[in-house]
């Protein structure tokens, strides 16, 4: 893992500088990659550019096979990636193996199948209206899902005729290099997709920056998306961001309030609560309020911690000693503010080693605490009590974010009446599943554009009319 994949070929990189990769648990260094540099991105974009062309002209057919023997390869190696994500980010086999491994391998089917059918033609009056792919797409993806969020871009981007650039997290950059051995073995044209490690302030700000570069698709803190916005406006390129959320689960006085407790804890500490969607704020009618802070304890504390190859294991660590801090100081932010803590906790047990934060639930939270505002990005859950349906909607709101949520109650269309007035990119009801083929993104400061289904192509299309 000491090259970059540049025009179909394994490239050394300009310069000799590494980053190294560590084990959260174990707190050991097990690889380093190449700390790219300008120079590196400058030939990765050039390569691009000079793929554009022909893949942008080939029959989605063609483009749609390619994706296809993608998918059959990387599928192949599912085994691996899992271990490989559980290696790096900590994540749980369980986990590892059904989301880190298995939904990304299920949106590059998807996306294999749209390819081979490009959106319509239009007619508008004496105007054609036609989709055409925006060019070179400059990918910069989080650590938190380290291939699906690559996936999430790569896959469309692909199957509407553009070409790539790839940084990856330098954080869990491991997996992207499995990826890229699974697109070199699939003989995906050179230039097509190209991978540049290393640094957000260099390789991640060279990319966004890029005057060749006519689309920048990020994923990651709502503060980096601004800056990436910046370096774009400079130059009149276009931007995709997926970024913060501090997601609301609304749980109205006539929920199946046990259902609806554990399925909340589950989602909020899924990936150590390392997930942009989390839903980190559990809002619970008055009347149910002291029953759902015993549920939520009680849940919680069935996560057990430990290494993610057991069985046992529930929760891994967050991804690094820094933040672990992170969290750790929002806890305690939280308690100084005046939160009750019900379990976990700074004091709470933990492995001897690792970047562990015990499963955390804060109490009798205020809606402008800062618990409940920022988001902590770590296995963190604030409780907040509501009065009505008004004041549930109010609170779940009362956020810069807008990225997911949920509702619960026993009347179906109750609950789609409080979801219909929640201002955020997606809500499920009576814990309604993750459909990869729906829209994906936010409202506010959770984002700009959406990703996944037909509406993550339109991302990556120019839009041109041709009047006869």
């Amino acid at each position: 893992m000491d090259r970059f994949y540049i025009d179909g070929a394994w490239v050394a990189p300009a310069g000799r500088d590494t980053i190294p990769v560590e084990d959260p648990v174990h707190e050991t260094i097990i690889e380093h990659v190449p700390a790219g540099t300008a120079e590196d991105v400058d030939r990765a974009v050039a390569a691009a550019r000079r793929a554009f062309p022909a893949w942008a002209a080939a029959d989605p057919a063609e483009r749609a096979a390619h994706l296809d023997k993608l998918h059959t390869v990387l599928a192949g190696r599912a085994d691996e990636i899992a271990r490989t994500v559980a290696r790096e980010l900590g994540s749980p086999m369980k986990v590892a193996t059904a989301v880190h491994a298995g939904l990304p391998l299920t949106v590059l089917r998807s996306y294999a199948d749209l390819a081979a059918r490009p959106l319509p033609e239009e007619t508008i009056g004496n105007s054609t209206v036609v989709r055409e792919p925006i060019g070179v797409v400059g990918a910069i993806t989080p650590w938190n899902y380290p291939l699906h969020q690559v996936v999430a871009k790569l896959a469309p981007a692909l199957a509407t005729g553009c070409t790539v650039v790839l940084k990856p997290s330098e954080i869990t950059p491991l997996v992207a290099y499995l990826l890229f051995d699974a697109i070199d073995a699939a003989g995906l044209p050179p230039g097509v997709v190209n991978l540049v490690t290393g640094t957000g302030p260099v390789v991640g700000e060279a990319v966004a920056a890029h005057p060749d570069v006519d689309l920048v698709s990020f994923t990651g803190s709502t503060r980096v998306g601004a800056r990436i916005s910046h370096l774009a406006a400079d130059r009149i390129a276009r931007v995709a961001l997926e970024l913060g959320g501090k997601s609301a689960n609304v749980i109205l006085a006539d929920a199946d309030l046990t259902k609806a407790v554990k399925v909340g804890v589950g989602n909020a500490l899924l990936n150590s609560g390392q997930t942009c969607t989390a839903w980190t704020r559990m809002l619970v009618h008055s009347s149910r309020y002291e029953e759902a802070v015993e549920l939520a304890t009680a849940s919680a504390a069935r996560y057990t911690m430990g290494d993610p190859f057991d069985e046992n294991t529930r929760l891994g660590p967050v991804s690094s000693r820094a933040q672990k801090t992170r969290v750790r100081g929002y806890v305690e932010k939280g308690l100084a503010e005046g939160a009750r803590l019900t379990t976990g906790g700074l004091d709470a047990p933990v492995p001897a080693t690792g970047h562990f934060v015990a499963p955390t639930v804060l109490a009798d939270v205020l809606p402008d605490a800062t618990v409940a505002q920022e988001e902590i990005f770590g296995p963190v859950l604030s409780i907040i009590p509501f009065a009505d349906d008004d004041d549930a909607v109010t609170i779940a709101n009362n956020s810069r974010y807008g990225l997911a949520g949920g509702v619960w109650s026993g009347d179906e269309e109750r609950a789609l009446r409080v979801a219909r007035r929640m201002r955020t990119g997606q809500v499920d009801i009576n814990g309604g599943r993750f459909n990869p083929l729906a829209p994906f993104g936010g409202y506010k400061q959770s984002g700009l554009g959406r990703e996944l289904g037909p509406h993550g192509l339109h991302e990556f299309l120019e839009t041109k009319a041709i009047q006869r």
